[in-house]
């Protein structure tokens, strides 16, 4: 499969790249500084450019079979910068003809089926208080996404770290079956698997070991 990956070069998408290239994928990925991305390999293709333009979203789109977007919040970036990046994504994938998106997210961005317990009352009002504007941003590219008609999954996460992966990951919600912490490299596992999986089409569950 042809994937198109945004946030490539970060904390994330470097195991997710790592993961796609050995499931045999092909990736094409924008990244700003290609130096940042680590990973070689003849089925990587490297674009350079910059996620807020829609050109370079659109050549790197162009011919993909599916997307997958763990882009998030930076310093110094815009407080828009996901809800930016995604609207050119998704206007991309409608010109291509592009279904599948994927995208990354964190479990403050609620879903109906969700059962909040009081400590994650507790965290999502410290996320409120200290990271009112990634919050907000989260919350605006989901929408943009929900107002698609793409085939898409948000996934959500927990505390994401850089641990040796577990191996295995629990799919649930918020306050159902999940902890609060889940290794980057067993995120990229589920996001891959969710291209071509279709239990949680139109849906936004959260990944935790």
């Amino acid at each position: 499969m042809r994937l198109a990956i945004f946030g490539a070069s970060g904390r994330t998408g470097q195991p997710l790249v790592e993961k796609a290239i050995a499931a045999g994928h092909q990736v094409t990925a924008l990244v700003r500084n290609p130096a940042k991305l680590t990973v070689t390999d003849p089925q990587i293709t490297v674009i350079t450019g910059d996620a807020l333009d829609p050109q370079a979203v659109e050549q790197t789109i162009a011919d993909a079979d599916a997307v997958i977007s763990v882009v998030g919040q930076s310093k110094g970036a815009p407080a828009d910068l996901q809800t930016r990046i995604t609207k050119n994504i998704v206007a991309a994938m409608d010109r291509h003809h592009v279904k599948r998106l994927i995208s990354l997210t964190g479990a403050g961005v609620a879903a109906p089926q969700d059962r909040p317990k009081l400590i994650n009352h507790i965290i999502k009002l410290a996320l409120k208080l200290f990271s009112g504007q990634v919050l907000h941003d989260a919350e605006q590219h989901a929408a943009v996404i929900q107002q698609s008609d793409l085939d898409w999954v948000i996934v959500r996460g927990p505390v994401l770290t850089s641990d040796p992966p577990k191996g295995s990951y629990r799919v649930g919600w918020v306050g159902v079956n999940t902890a609060s912490r889940i290794t980057r490299a067993d995120l990229a596992e589920f996001l891959l698997h969710a291209v071509s999986d279709s239990r949680y089409l139109r849906q936004m569950p959260m990944v935790s070991n």
